[in-house]
C-alpha cells in the first residue's frame, strides 16, 4: 500500500484540489493506497475538505511542520510513503516514476516542484525558474512540497527531525541519503506560489545572513522563520502584492540573481577584453567583488555534504555528491581568495590616502 501524507494547516483554499490529484494519481499507478491529512491545529474548514475527498484526518496541535510529517507516517499503513504540502498538486507521471526508482532499490528521494503558469510569481522567479527545476536533478538532492521512501527509509532515520522548524526536508533528504540511493526526478509538481509572492526580496537576504552566522538558531527557533513558514493568515494568499516595496524588492532581487547570471558568463571572457579603466571593467571589477563575497558561502554547503558523505552506509550517489562538493570547494576557494585580495587592495588604499 501507498500512503499520502498531507500536513495541513488552514488550507481549505487549496487542499481540495491538492488531494484530488493524489486520487487521480495513486488511482492511474493502480496500487492500494490511502490519503492521510494530519489537521495541525486549523481554523478554517481543513478537516471537513479532506473527509469530504475521502482523505483520513489525524488531528494534531504541534504548529510545526516536521512534528506534523512524522504524526502522519505513525498513522500510516502503507510501505511507501509520498509526503505532499496540502498547496501542492502532483500528477501521475510523478508518482509512477517514484515508485519505478524504489521498485530498483531507491530508499526514497523527491521532486523538483514549481508554479504553474497561472500563478502569480515575480518576474526575476519566471525568468530564472529552470534553476528550481532541473537544479534538484543535477545536484542530486531535493526537499520540499513532494518527497517519498519506504517506511524501512523513514524508520531507520528516525523520520524528520523535529527539532527543526525550517529545512526540516533538507535534513530529511541527507538522512536518506545516509541510508542509500536517493532518486531525483526529472517530472517537477506543481506547487502554489503564494510564500514566493509573499516573501519580499529583504527578508529573504536577511534571513540568508542568519543563515551564514547563526545556522543552529535559524532553524530551531521558531521565531526566525515565523512569518515566512507559520503564518497562519490566508488572505489574500492568491494575490501579487503591488505596494512600492514590493514592487522595489522584485527589482532587487532580479539585479542579483541576473548579477549571478552575468557572474557566471563573465567566467568565459578574458580580462584582457574589458580593460580595468573602460566602463565594461569598472562593471566586472564591481561584479566580481560581489560575486566573490557570495561565493565564500559555499564553503557551508560543501562542509555539510562532505560530513554527511562520510556518514553513508551505503556507496550510491558518490560520483554526483563528489562532483558537487568538488564544485562548492573549487568556487569557494577561488572567492575567498579573491576576497583576500580585494581586502588587502582595499586596506593599502586606505593607509595610502591617509598618509599621502
Amino acid at each position: 500500500m501507498i500512503s499520502f501524507i498531507v500536513p495541513a494547516h488552514n488550507e481549505q483554499a487549496c487542499l481540495g484540489r491538492t488531494l484530488q490529484a493524489i486520487h487521480e494519481s495513486a488511482r492511474a499507478v493502480g496500487q492500494p493506497y490511502e490519503v492521510i491529512v494530519v489537521n495541525d491545529a486549523s481554523t478554517d474548514a481543513t478537516p471537513d475538505i479532506a473527509l469530504q475527498n475521502g482523505a483520513r484526518v489525524v488531528s494534531v496541535n504541534h504548529r510545526q511542520i516536521a512534528a506534523t510529517r512524522n504524526s502522519g507516517a505513525r498513522a500510516a499503513l502503507g510501505e511507501r510513503f509520498f509526503f505532499v504540502d496540502a498547496d501542492t498538486t502532483i500528477n501521475p507521471d510523478a508518482v509512477a516514476s517514484a515508485l519505478r526508482y524504489m521498485d530498483k532499490g531507491a530508499v526514497g528521494g523527491g521532486g523538483p516542484t514549481w508554479v504553474g503558469k497561472d500563478e502569480a510569481v515575480p518576474l526575476y522567479l519566471r525568468l530564472f525558474g529552470f534553476l528550481f527545476v532541473y537544479g534538484p536533478k543535477l545536484v542530486g538532492f531535493t526537499g520540499g512540497a513532494f518527497m517519498f521512501c519506504t517506511r524501512e527509509a523513514f524508520q531507520a532515520t528516525g523520520g524528520f527531525n523535529e527539532r527543526l522548524y525550517w529545512s526540516e526536508e533538507g535534513a530529511f533528504a541527507l538522512a536518506l541519503k545516509r541510508e542509500g540511493w536517493f532518486a531525483v526526478l526529472w517530472k517537477p509538481v506543481l506547487t502554489s506560489g503564494r510564500r514566493l509572492r509573499k516573501t519580499s526580496t529583504l527578508q529573504l537576504m536577511a534571513g540568508g545572513v542568519r543563515m551564514i552566522f547563526s545556522p543552529v538558531k535559524m532553524v530551531t527557533q521558531r521565531a526566525s522563520v515565523e512569518k515566512i513558514w507559520y503564518d497562519s493568515n490566508r488572505t489574500d494568499d492568491d494575490k501579487m502584492p503591488n505596494s512600492l516595496g514590493a514592487r522595489i524588492s522584485n527589482g532587487i532581487a532580479l539585479l542579483i540573481l541576473a548579477d549571478l547570471f552575468t557572474g557566471f558568463v563573465w567566467g568565459f571572457v578574458p580580462w584582457s577584453l574589458t580593460p580595468r579603466a573602460s566602463l565594461l571593467g569598472e562593471f566586472r571589477f564591481i561584479n566580481t567583488i560581489f560575486l566573490c563575497h557570495v561565493g565564500m558561502v559555499l564553503w557551508l554547503p560543501a562542509l555539510v555534504l562532505f560530513a554527511n558523505l562520510l556518514r553513508q552506509k551505503r556507496c550510491t550517489g558518490l560520483p554526483q555528491t563528489l562532483a558537487v562538493i568538488a564544485f562548492c570547494l573549487w568556487n569557494a576557494w577561488g572567492a575567498t581568495l579573491g576576497v583576500i585580495s580585494y581586502w588587502i587592495r582595499f586596506g593599502f588604499w586606505i593607509a595610502h590616502f591617509f598618509t599621502a
